[in-house]
């Protein structure tokens, strides 16, 4: 996240561009733009999630399931792969959600132990359920960001 409220001016910005040899400036000012724009949806994203008793990784790992066409499910270690999250930040986030039902787990037929995770029916009702809003609020952000 990108936490600060409000950006430096360009003319801040292009006096640190001249101190530190920077040959343009407004890349940076862009830059900045960008990061606090990034931050504030990802702001507003998470509290979607919240609010549907969720959260920004769980929902990841469902889609990074659901949009492969060729496969029902996915080992552990190519979804932690994917989101770029650790192996133990994985390894508890899918323990949640299978204790709440949203995957399924069951040993890789050629390595018993690795883990080939499935969303579940639960789980694919609850991301049909989720990805309108998911969707309009990233949609309504852009438009607000364009006027």
């Amino acid at each position: 996240m990108f936490f600060l409220k409000e950006l430096p001016t360009q003319q801040m910005v292009a006096g640190y561009a001249k101190t530190f040899s920077v040959k343009d400036p407004n890349t940076v000012q862009n830059a900045l733009t960008m990061m606090r724009d990034a931050s504030l949806l990802l702001r507003l994203l998470e509290s979607y999630f919240t609010e549907h008793g969720t959260s920004q990784l769980r929902f990841l790992v469902m889609i990074v399931i659901d949009r492969e066409p060729e496969r029902d499910s996915l080992l552990a270690s190519e979804i932690a792969e994917r989101i770029d999250v650790s192996r133990p930040v994985m390894t508890r986030t899918l323990k949640s959600m299978l204790e709440d039902g949203l995957i399924t787990m069951e040993a890789d037929s050629s390595d018993a132990r690795a883990k080939c995770v499935a969303i579940s029916k639960d789980g694919k009702k609850f991301l049909k359920q989720i990805l309108p809003g998911y969707f309009q609020t990233i949609s309504s952000f852009m438009k607000d960001l364009k006027q």
